[in-house]
């Protein structure tokens, strides 16, 4: 496997209240084996856009300008009010982690 960051050369500004989520193309996935690694774009952010690539592949990729590698997803933020507590209240699920509620 391997892993690049690939610039964009895109600069936006998001609407106030709003985060982007850099999100994979199923295409990409599907024909070529490349996934788009985590990326948050906080509101504030004016840089250049950057995507990172992961290529799960048996052959290089190689990005050429125009590619559409990634989407951008614009989400609204929300800010709860946090209290720190001593301790939670039991669920039925409790500390179970990945798989402990799946039957099959």
């Amino acid at each position: 496997m391997e892993k690049a960051i690939v610039k964009t050369d895109i600069q936006i500004s998001l609407p106030s209240g709003c985060y982007g989520r850099i999100a994979p193309r199923s295409g990409l996935a599907a024909k070529h084996f490349i996934d788009v690694g985590a990326g948050v774009i906080d509101e504030d952010y004016r840089g250049n856009v950057g995507v990172v690539l992961f290529n799960f592949g048996k052959q290089d990729f190689e990005v050429k300008k125009g590619d559409r590698i990634a989407q951008l997803i614009c989400e609204r933020i929300f800010y709860p009010e946090l209290e720190e507590v001593q301790a939670l209240d039991d669920t039925v699920r409790g500390t179970g982690g990945f798989g402990s509620t799946g039957q099959n």
